[in-house]
């Protein structure tokens, strides 16, 4: 670490909840945060019924909310190295409590944009800070590097998923689809603020004077191509990630006539619990064999979606979108692992945040560009294109990564 990172004092906060304790309550707030940016899914066709407002609208709604993300991550995604963990994730919390807030007073066009982008905001500075304190939580009570992983991967990807599912069911059970979900995590948000208040913190926060900056991209000045086939594969990933959680519910319902909110809640739920599991079960595998496996996979998935699509098959479609999800996830902790292995240890943080930023462009410019294509040609035409253009992108940025590593 460099010399502005601050040293870690497990002991610092003994006489809060134990570390142990403290672990979990910061997974929960982490997973409810993950699945509240996820959860207006299946309720963008309700929005778009109610104001009558085209599908590219639609995806500028959602892409509010990846620019919320690179901006935050861009301008505070690191300093809690400089403030303390608690400190973050808990701004974070009231940062969504009040997206939870306007989600409710404001729910038209205007509003949703405007919820979309401070949720992101929010989710830009809880990933890193709240990644990083599990894992100093976990080390403090004994944790393996291993679990804490695992945890954070599932809170992370598993949360995202929970968030389509549970928007769905209350669309179906309940008679305010716009309301419920988001008085829900309002309430989450406010009892998990008074929880997280009381959990340790695992940095001691800079007494010394520090001068602001935002986080710096660094790409490493050697082994560039093996840095940028990771970013394209994070691009890639990201963007099929995008695509189910922006328009699953429009290719749904414009390719294979389904209107439920529970089918367009369970499409990405598949897709991203695919991505956590598959995460998890090979984490043992060796690096290279993993990337292997997930350009198979997502390659697979992607045919199976786009003939799914074709052929107007939901089984091959949801089929697909499992399979995809599972490589992709794989291929991003692919690109992860690439980036940090092939930067230089001083800037091995800012080499990551630059692959962050680089994925969430790519869940916001493929899924726009989508949006746009789908008011030009069929939505069948479209689909399949989109399965073409991610399946080329995610070969050629595996491919090499392998070439790079070997």
């Amino acid at each position: 670490m460099t010399s502005g990172i601050p040293i870690l004092r497990p002991a610092l906060t003994a006489a809060r909840i134990p570390h142990r304790a403290g672990f979990w309550v910061i997974a929960l707030a982490f997973l409810t945060e993950m699945a509240f940016c996820a959860v207006p899914t299946p309720l963008y066709a309700i929005y778009q019924r109610q104001d009558g407002f085209p599908t590219v609208i639609l995806t500028v709604v959602f892409a509010s909310y990846a620019v919320g993300v690179m901006l935050s991550l861009y301008l505070a995604g690191h300093i809690s190295d400089w403030i303390g963990r608690r400190r973050i994730i808990l701004a974070s919390l009231l940062v969504n409590l009040l997206a939870a807030v306007l989600f409710l007073v404001w729910n038209d066009v205007a509003g949703l944009i405007v919820a979309r982008f401070i949720s992101g905001l929010g989710i830009g500075i809880l990933a890193a800070a709240a990644t990083a304190h599990l894992g100093e939580l976990g080390a403090a009570s004994d944790r393996s590097s291993g679990h804490s992983s695992i945890v954070a991967t599932f809170a992370n990807l598993g949360g995202i998923g929970l968030g389509p599912l549970i928007g769905g069911l209350i669309a179906i059970w309940t008679t305010s689809p716009l309301v419920i979900p988001y008085v829900l995590f309002a309430a989450l948000f406010a009892a998990e603020g008074v929880l997280v208040a009381f959990v340790p913190e695992t940095v001691e926060p800079r007494r010394d004077r520090v001068r602001y900056r935002p986080q710096r991209i660094a790409a490493p000045q050697t082994r560039r191509g093996a840095y940028w086939a990771a970013a394209i594969a994070a691009f890639a990933a990201f963007a099929v990630f995008g695509t189910f959680m922006g328009l699953s519910s429009t290719f749904l319902v414009g390719i294979l006539a389904q209107h439920s909110p529970l089918l367009a809640g369970i499409s990405p739920f598949i897709v991203f619990m695919a991505a956590a599991t598959a995460q998890i079960v090979t984490s043992a595998i060796p690096i290279t064999h993993q990337i292997r496996l997930a350009i198979t996979l997502a390659v697979v998935g992607l045919a199976c979606v786009g003939l799914g699509a074709a052929l107007a098959s939901l089984a091959l479609f949801l089929i697909g979108g499992g399979v995809t999800g599972a490589g992709i996830g794989i291929l991003f902790r692919g690109a992860m692992s690439t980036a940090a292995a092939v930067a230089d240890a001083q800037h091995r943080g800012e080499a990551v945040a630059g692959i962050f930023l680089i994925a969430y462009a790519g869940m916001t410019v493929p899924p726009l560009l989508t949006a746009v294509a789908l008011g030009i040609w069929p939505a069948v035409a479209v689909l399949v294109g989109v399965t073409l253009v991610a399946a080329v992108l995610v070969m050629v940025s595996g491919v090499t990564m392998l070439r790079n590593r070997s």
